[in-house]
């Protein structure tokens, strides 16, 4: 814990209501130091736990996760905004992570051959690699902290967390269970903090890995910074997903697909669907169905029953975000939907869905990354022109084709150059046994998040040759 006194202290709102939830202080350099040797300390011992032990914390936590996932759920909702049905799929998913790291005994696995010259045998083991950081973002305060620490922990590893600043109460409340699953103190700590404490992680001799979720411009200077001082990193960055729809698709349920990516999370989401592609005789029928459903969106608190999409995280988020709708009509797009009129109807940080079409591939709003409800289309005559749409796009993190034709699929994720592909799926978003495995600018490091990607991520792999006399 970080001391209050003479510490200025950092409001946490409730983004529907502009309420304040918390006040925390934000540790210095000096804190993480204690952190990180606490963790350290810690890890001389925890690396000779045998790994059938070390996930017997990680089995109880997903039983105590389980049962208390309605509170996390409500806990999460009040500080990020995001709808009651959100903030429950979204613990449903970290508890698929801490289960998926309770194969660990399976996962670190080596290899290992007999009489690979003569009276020589072979074997490779992995071994844990020290103090691991994780910096996470506020779009999924319960989730993506579980892409990391569980893994590194049942790897042998500690953990220092230093959750985004805008979300810190779910992700406390999380390591709160874990601890209370039997974790040895000291395993995992959090830290709340800013670019300060971002810092002092990235440069602490003793933090050997560094996992990030966030902003590309941000992803690309924690994997620059922590690289040059010698750690492994992975640095997951920004997007600007494309969702194809050829003429051939089922309309109402390719609507309802788009909706949930576009406009579910408000929007605040890595896998959002944020540029609509309609192929040829496409656009007519389904821009008549998409506008009328996001007309009748249930904007509101979304702790609320029946509300659809809930408020975006901050007035400075949503200011920025109103800021891309001024832009896309200044640039010349046509406004199908407008979301700042809500913005001047309702309370909190609210945005309404915005859809623009008649967009083209130079404008602002189809280029950067907007992280909010805003849909921009851009009509394209044949499956190869939407291809090479999304393929000339800096970023690789997800797309989307909606068809029922099996060859155009076929062909549509055979060449595109993205890391998740959906067929007729909205958000093609991993299980945790798969690894979240954006490209090109929506990534920086080999390997990815969660699946066997973390077992290698948080080893190191050791050959051993043996030969008896």
């Amino acid at each position: 814990m970080i001391a209050t006194q003479n510490r200025t202290l950092h409001s946490v709102t409730n983004p529907a209501t502009g309420a304040v939830l918390a006040e925390i202080p934000y540790a210095t350099a000096e804190d993480v130091d204690r952190a990180v040797r606490a963790a350290h300390e810690a890890f001389l011992t925890w690396r000779d736990v045998p790994v059938v032990d070390r996930v017997q914390p990680l089995y109880r936590f997903k039983t105590l996760l389980e049962k208390q996932a309605a509170e996390v759920a409500a806990l999460l909702t009040s500080e990020n905004g995001k709808t009651a049905d959100d903030a429950k799929a979204e613990v449903r998913r970290a508890i698929q992570m801490a289960e998926m790291a309770c194969g660990m005994p399976s996962l670190m696995m080596g290899d290992s051959l007999n009489d690979v010259a003569k009276d020589i045998d072979c074997k490779t083991v992995r071994q844990p690699i020290g103090v691991c950081a994780g910096i996470t973002p506020f779009n999924f305060p319960a989730m993506v902290p579980l892409w990391m620490y569980p893994f590194a922990i049942a790897c042998g590893n500690t953990f220092v967390l230093k959750p985004s600043e805008k979300v810190p109460l779910t992700p406390a409340r999380m390591a709160g269970l874990l601890h209370d699953s039997g974790l040895p103190q000291g395993v995992l700590r959090v830290i709340d903090g800013d670019k300060v404490a971002v810092d002092a992680l990235l440069h602490h001799p003793l933090v050997r890995a560094v996992s990030f979720v966030g902003s590309t411009p941000v992803a690309r200077y924690i994997y620059a910074t922590a690289a040059a001082q010698g750690k492994r990193v992975q640095a997951l960055g920004g997007a600007k997903n494309h969702l194809v729809v050829m003429p051939d698709a089922d309309m109402p349920k390719t609507v309802e697909a788009i909706i949930g990516s576009a406009f579910g999370a408000a929007g605040e989401r890595c896998l959002a669907g944020s540029v609509l592609v309609p192929v040829g005789e496409a656009a007519g029928p389904l821009l008549d169905l998409l506008v009328k459903r996001t007309r009748a969106l249930v904007v509101g608190d979304g702790s609320q029953a029946g509300v659809e999409m809930g408020p975006l995280v901050t007035g400075d988020h949503c200011g920025r975000v109103a800021g891309y709708i001024e832009k896309g009509v200044a640039e010349g797009a046509t406004p199908l939907c407008d979301g700042r009129e809500l913005r001047s109807a309702a309370g909190g940080f609210f945005l309404g869905p915005t859809i623009f079409d008649h967009v083209t591939p130079e404008m602002t709003i189809a280029r950067e990354e907007i992280f909010g409800p805003v849909l921009s289309v851009i009509r394209v005559d044949s499956l190869n022109d939407a291809i090479a749409l999304v393929n000339r796009s800096p970023y690789g993190n997800a797309t989307s084709i909606f068809t029922g034709n099996g060859r155009a699929a076929r062909e549509y994720s055979s060449r595109i150059e993205v890391g998740m592909v959906g067929i007729n799926v909205g958000i093609a978003a991993p299980m945790a046994f798969f690894p979240f495995a954006g490209w090109k600018n929506s990534f920086f490091g080999d390997l990815h998040a969660h699946g066997k990607d973390a077992a290698r991520f948080y080893t190191e792999q050791k050959v051993i040759m043996s030969r008896w006399f």
